[in-house]
């Protein structure tokens, strides 16, 4: 007899809530946001955006944004009262929030204050503030350069070109696109360096974008020459052959309904997988442009039993196999993938993911300590992690760090599955992304 499955509803998307939020909030007019995401991090942008001039209210559970007149504004922006303190733009841990709008208050207008919690100042910002310095910027630096805490002087974008690598984040792209549209002039954005990271989370950017009616071209270089192409069907990023080309059109307002979140529903589906009963995940765009919709693909090649339907994602308790995987465009979906190994019969390598070690804290690292107090044999190189399961301790109590990690507490939840009793030291930092996890999760282990 087939066992009734768990029924999950995906809590919406983070990512698309920052950028929904922005875009409303840059747009001429008022615009209603529907679904958007209750979290700390969500708070931030908001908080960010009203320091600039918009004004966000909520009603009937939807945010309603009233954009800024002329783009952001900071203290002292007419130069006319000196004395004026600069804006206060508090980051706390959210690098989402630090990355996109520090770039967006760059293509406004006066001084800006930018500062967060320590561990956001330890948290490289030099790729972003040079191609601003390019744009016209001026940065004061508190303490060292390329690092938060700093003050910004800023008059909008001033130049037309601007080169930004995506070694370390796509979130400088996606901020300077979102800039972008508040200059008086076409803004060219170059990507150069030597690889490009979750090129997914651009595409989301360019959606929004189009959404609120940005006008915007991306062209690839063939043989020698520079041709437009649709942004939907370029799949990646090589760098020194894509450029963007923004109009400076502003955004319009628009009525705005944000999807479920991928990387938070990747706890849920894999707990389907390796669990005991099947897991409904509902609220989920199957053919969505998020990156960590990757999920299914991942687990699917592990062995795991999918079914995608008309009543949403179904997921099947299964026995996983190990797998080589490049997750460079889907970094979020890493602490989950590893925890899932540890379940499977065989190894798992996951590569390409060097840049997690400047996320909420050292993600690699911690993915492979936390993995391996529950026996399984857990191995760091350069741009990779390497996964050896063993025979999971059923019975135990482990305690696990977390880092102050809102993923890496969501993902060694999943050990509870395995029979394990899981001992978090701070379950209360999945408030960054998604406040009523734990709300969600005791349908999983209830």
């Amino acid at each position: 007899m087939t066992q009734e499955p768990i029924v999950i509803n995906a809590p919406p998307s983070k990512s698309l809530s920052h950028r929904t939020l922005i875009a409303a909030a840059l747009a001429k007019g008022t615009s209603e946001i529907s679904s958007i995401l209750v979290s700390d991090d969500i708070t931030r942008t908001r908080n960010c955006l009203t320091a600039c001039g918009a004004a966000i209210e909520e009603k009937n559970g939807n945010l309603i944004v009233t954009g800024m007149e002329d783009g952001p504004k900071g203290g002292n922006a007419d130069g006319k009262h000196k004395g004026e303190k600069p804006h206060e733009l508090f980051m706390h841990e959210s690098g989402t929030t630090c990355r996109l709008m520090t770039a967006v208050a760059a293509a406004g207008h006066g001084t800006f204050h930018v500062h967060g919690a320590p561990r956001m100042h330890e948290r490289p910002m030099g790729e972003l503030t040079t191609a601003l310095v390019r744009l016209g910027t001026k940065f004061d630096y508190e303490e060292q350069e390329g690092f938060l805490p700093f003050v910004m002087k800023c008059k909008g974008y001033t130049k037309k070109n601007v080169d930004i690598t995506l070694e370390e984040s796509s979130q400088y792209l996606s901020g300077l696109l979102m800039g972008a549209p508040m200059a008086d002039h076409d803004v060219t954005i170059t990507i150069t360096g030597n690889k490009a990271v979750s090129w997914p989370y651009v595409a989301l950017t360019l959606r929004i974008m189009e959404d609120f009616k940005v006008s915007f071209t991306v062209e690839q270089k063939r043989e020698g020459t520079w041709q437009e192409t649709p942004w939907r069907c370029v799949k990646g990023i090589t760098p020194g052959t894509i450029r963007f080309v923004v109009k400076p059109t502003g955004y319009d307002c628009s009525d705005y309904r944000v999807e479920g979140d991928w990387s938070n529903a990747s706890y849920f589906l894999a707990a389907g997988a390796v669990g005991k009963r099947p897991v409904l995940i509902k609220g989920l765009a199957a053919d969505s442009l998020q990156g960590d919709r990757a999920i299914l693909d991942i687990l699917s090649q592990m062995g795991a039993s999918i079914k995608v339907n008309f009543d949403g994602i179904l997921i099947e308790p299964s026995s996983l196999r190990g797998i080589q995987v490049d997750m460079g465009r889907c970094p979020d979906l890493v602490p989950t993938v590893a925890v899932a190994a540890a379940y499977a019969s065989s190894p798992t390598t996951i590569e390409n993911v060097a840049h997690l070690r400047i996320k909420e804290t050292d993600r690699l690292a911690a993915c492979a300590k936390e993995v391996a107090r529950t026996g399984t044999s857990t191995e760091i190189r350069e741009d990779s992690l390497i996964i050896r399961p063993g025979r999971l301790p059923k019975g135990h109590t482990i305690d696990f760090t977390t880092y102050g990690d809102h993923r890496m507490a969501m993902s060694m939840s999943i050990f509870q599955l395995a029979g394990i009793d899981v001992s978090l030291d701070n379950p209360t930092c999945v408030g960054k992304s998604f406040p009523g996890f734990f709300d969600e999760w005791n349908k999983i282990i209830g």
